[in-house]
């Protein structure tokens, strides 16, 4: 069974101590491609560093919105052109913790989506109580390639996603027992969802609480499997061929 995992930041720090090992588990999980996430200058760097010391692992660039205020386009523009680097992300609005100024990152957002339409390149959307905000920027661009990383949006806008063309990426939050994403796990189209763990973060169930890796997408496709009536292979398999084309991976 191939597995891609389209969201990881396996540069994160708490990986240090054993990047190479959870790599290699990562391999014996059956995942075999992974996009690393940058969200600034340094993770722009240590991701393409990771896509260039392994073969099945790509890299995107761009600078989260916590990291607006520091925003080198010219840096982005530049790592855009590496062959392993297949995306602009990940960027948006984040309005939960509001560590940039909220014009700031909105500013930002709109830079690095001119920049990827101008390149022809896939948008990796991060959105955190900002749905309006991001969704109108959007509409404004029109872009035809995104995927909104770790949805977390009503099932309205879910549609509205699904009706613009875009992509959805579901992550381990979908096995909390708090979950309210059942009924757009089941709604999406085929060819239009993605998994991903965020690792380390959003650790899935049964393991949360201890630190993620994508070795774990297991449980996140076996819970959309359980919701689809399908088998989880098939939705390891049809994962893997949407990303695969969104990424322009062959």
């Amino acid at each position: 069974m191939k597995i891609f995992e389209s969201h990881t930041h396996l540069d994160n720090p708490k990986f240090d101590k054993d990047r190479r090992q959870v790599v290699d588990n990562c391999k014996n999980a059956g995942i075999s491609r992974m996009i690393n996430v940058s969200c600034d200058a340094k993770t722009l760097k240590d991701s393409i560093k990771l896509a260039e010391e392994y073969d099945f692992i790509y890299a995107t660039a761009g600078f989260h919105p916590h990291d607006a205020t520091q925003l080198d386009l010219d840096m982005v523009r530049k790592a855009a052109a590496h062959p392993k680097v297949v995306a602009i992300g990940e960027i948006g609005l984040d309005y939960f913790r509001d560590i940039s100024p909220r014009d700031v990152q909105r500013d930002a957002f709109r830079r690095q989506l001119e920049l990827a339409m101008e390149l022809n390149m896939p948008i990796v959307i991060h959105d955190r109580d900002a749905h309006e905000d991001v969704l109108a920027i959007l509409q404004e661009y029109k872009p035809s390639k995104v995927v909104f990383h770790c949805f977390a949006g009503d099932y309205f806008m879910a549609q509205q996603i699904i009706e613009l063309g875009w992509h959805i990426s579901f992550t381990g939050n979908i096995t909390y027992k708090n979950s309210t994403l059942t009924d757009i796990i089941r709604m999406v189209p085929d060819d239009r969802y993605f998994v991903e763990t965020d690792s380390p973060y959003l650790t899935p169930h049964p393991h949360r609480g201890k630190r993620n890796d994508p070795s774990m997408l297991r449980y996140i496709i076996e819970e959309i499997a359980q919701i689809r009536y399908q088998t989880p292979k098939t939705i390891a398999q049809q994962s893997f061929e949407n990303a695969s084309l969104f990424f322009n991976i062959k």
